[in-house]
C-alpha cells in the first residue's frame, strides 16, 4: 500500500527538542567595553574603523548595509557582534552575505539575520568558512542559500535556522580542513524553500544541513524538523561524527543520509515521519528502493582512519512511524576513478593517489580493497523500531544490500560481488533490538524481500536477540 500522511498519528514533539525559533534569538548582556552601533550606522564601515577583538553591540532595530550586493561585515580576529534585543540585520534582498571572510574567533550572538541572497552553495554567515567562528542564539531566517558555511572548529549552538533557500548549515571549505565542528541545541527546520531538487535534478544540494569532508563533528541535542529533503547530509570522506540526543522528524526525506563517509556513532536519538514523502513518491513510481530514516550509502567503518570510533555503531535510538527503518546500500559501479561516482573527483580516503585506482591497477590488491567506498562494519544494536499500524508493503523495511554491477566495462565488482560482500562479508550485523508493528527485510538485492524468520535464518543470521512484536527467540552463541 502507500501511505499518505494521515496514514501515521501524530506523535507531538519531544520535550527535550530545543524549540529556539519559538523564542526568538537569546538575549546577552551588552559588555561594558562595547562599540554601541544603531541603525542608521554602517556596521560594515564601523568594523573597518576598529582594531582586531573589538565588541560591537546592535541596538534595537533593523540594521541595513549599502545598497550594493558586495556590501559585507568583515571581521577582524576575535571581533564580537552582539544584538540588543529586537535587533535585526536585514540583507532587503539586496546584499550576498552579511559576514564574510578569514578572521579567526569571531562570535555572533542574539541576532536576528534575514533577507540576504546567497548564490547557489554559499551562505551569508561566515560565508568564507573562517576559523573557530561561535555562532550562538540567533536567529537567521529567509535568506536564500545556506544560513551559514562552517570552519574549522566552528560553534553552532542554540540558534534557529529556518526558512532559508537552500541549507539551514553548509559545512563545506574548498579545500577541506573543517575539523572540530560542533552543532548543539540547534532548531533546524523548513529549509530548503526554494526546492533545490526540483530546479537541479540530481544536485545533492538541499536540506537542514550538508557536510563535506568534515573530520570530526558533534551534532546533538538538536531539533531538525520539516525539512524539504533530508534533514541532515553528510556527503564525501566525511569521518569521525558523533549524532546523539537529536530529536529528527518530518523531514520530507532521510533523517540522516551518510554517504561515502567513515568512522560514525548514531546514539540516543528520536526519529519520526522521516521520509515519507521520499518514500510515497517512489512507491507510487513502482520504485521498489528501501526509503529509510537512516541510510548509509557507500560509508562504513575504518581502522586506518583515525576517528573516536572505528566502526558505525547505531544504537539507543528510538524510530516511530517513518517509511523505514535503516537502509545499508553500496552502489557497485561507484568507486574511486568511475564515471558512476557523483562526487568528481574524489577518491577514497584510504588510497595516496587516484591513479592507483586506474583500470590497470584496480584489480589487484591493495587497489581492489581500497578503491570502493564500503558500507562494512555497521553494528545495529539495543534500538526500537515502531512502524504504523496499517503500514504494509514497500514500507517498514529494514534493508542490507547492492546493485548488480555492470559498468565501467573495466570493473572488477561487476556482477553480484559487491551484494555478497555488503550482505555477508562485511561484518554488518543487526542485533538485540525491538520491532513493534510490521516490519519486513530487504537483503543482498532489492528483488528478496524477507520475513522475519528468514531474515533471522540462515544464511543472514541477522537481529539474534531482537524481539518482534514482544516475541522473539533467545540468544544463539556469536
Amino acid at each position: 500500500m502507500v501511505l499518505t500522511a494521515g496514514s501515521f498519528t501524530a506523535v507531538a514533539s519531544a520535550a527535550e527538542a530545543p524549540a529556539v525559533c519559538a523564542s526568538g534569538p537569546a538575549s546577552f548582556p551588552k559588555p561594558d567595553n562595547a562599540v554601541v552601533v544603531d541603525p542608521g550606522e554602517h556596521l560594515a564601515i564601523e568594523t573597518s574603523a576598529h582594531p582586531p577583538g573589538t565588541t560591537f553591540w546592535l541596538s534595537t532595530g533593523t540594521h541595513i548595509l549599502a545598497d550594493d550586493p558586495y556590501s559585507q561585515v568583515i571581521p577582524k580576529d576575535g571581533n564580537v557582534y552582539i544584538g540588543a534585543p529586537g535587533a535585526v540585520l536585514d540583507g532587503r534582498g539586496i546584499n550576498r552575505a552579511a559576514f564574510t571572510q578569514h578572521a579567526k574567533d569571531v562570535v555572533i550572538r542574539g541576532l536576528t539575520i534575514r533577507g540576504f541572497v546567497a548564490q547557489q552553495d554559499q551562505g551569508v554567515v561566515n560565508h568564507d568558512s573562517g576559523e573557530h567562528w561561535v555562532i550562538e542564539g540567533n536567529v537567521i531566517e529567509h535568506n536564500r542559500g545556506a544560513a551559514m558555511m562552517a570552519g574549522p572548529r566552528q560553534e553552532v549552538l542554540g540558534n534557529c535556522l529556518r526558512k532559508n533557500g537552500q541549507y539551514g548549515i553548509n559545512a563545506y571549505r574548498a579545500g577541506g580542513g573543517i575539523t572540530g565542528l560542533v552543532v548543539e541545541g540547534n532548531e533546524i527546520a523548513w529549509n530548503n524553500t526554494e526546492d533545490w531538487e526540483k530546479k537541479q535534478p540530481g544536485c545533492g544540494c538541499s536540506g537542514g544541513a550538508k557536510f563535506w569532508a568534515v573530520d570530526g563533528a558533534d551534532i546533538r541535542g538538536n531539533w531538525v524538523h520539516h525539512n524539504h529533503g533530508a534533514g541532515l547530509w553528510a556527503d564525501t570522506n566525511n569521518n569521525d561524527f558523533i549524532i546523539e540526543d537529536n530529536t529528527i522528524e518530518d523531514n520530507d526525506a532521510e533523517a540522516l543520509f551518510y554517504e561515502i563517509s567513515y568512522n560514525l556513532i548514531i546514539r540516543s536519538n528520536t526519529f519520526r515521519r522521516n521520509a515519507l514523502v521520499l518514500g510515497r513518491d517512489f512507491a507510487a513510481r513502482g520504485n521498489n528502493f528501501p526509503i529509510s530514516a537512516v541510510y548509509l550509502s557507500e560509508s562504513g567503518g575504518e581502522p586506518r582512519i583515525w576517528a573516536r570510533t572505528d566502526m558505525i555503531e547505531i544504537a539507543e535510538n528510538e524510530f516511530e512511524d517513518n517509511w523505514g527503518g535503516l537502509t545499508l546500500w553500496e552502489n557497485a559501479d561507484r568507486f574511486c576513478n568511475s564515471p558512476s561516482n557523483t562526487s568528481t573527483g574524489t577518491c577514497t580516503r584510504v588510497v595516496a593517489s587516484p591513479s592507483d585506482c586506474a583500470p590497470e591497477s584496480i584489480a589487484l590488491p591493495p587497489a581492489y580493497d581500497d578503491c570502493r567506498w564500503k558500507t562494512q562494519r555497521v553494528n545495529v544494536h539495543d534500538n526500537v523500531f515502531r512502524s504504523a499500524p496499517d503500514c504494509t508493503g514497500l514500507c517498514g523495511r529494514m534493508a542490507v544490500l547492492a546493485n548488480y554491477g555492470t559498468y565501467p566495462s573495466w570493473s572488477p565488482y561487476r556482477g553480484n560481488v559487491v551484494s555478497e560482500a555488503v550482505t555477508f562479508h562485511q561484518d554488518n550485523e543487526w542485533f538485540s533490538n525491538t520491532y513493534v508493528g510490521h516490519w519486513s527485510f530487504v537483503a543482498h538485492d532489492a528483488s528478496r524481500s524477507l520475513d522475519v524468520t528468514a531474515w533471522q535464518a540462515a544464511p543472514y543470521r541477522q537481529d539474534p536477540c531482537s524481539t518482534f512484536d514482544g516475541a522473539g527467540g533467545g540468544c544463539p552463541a556469536r
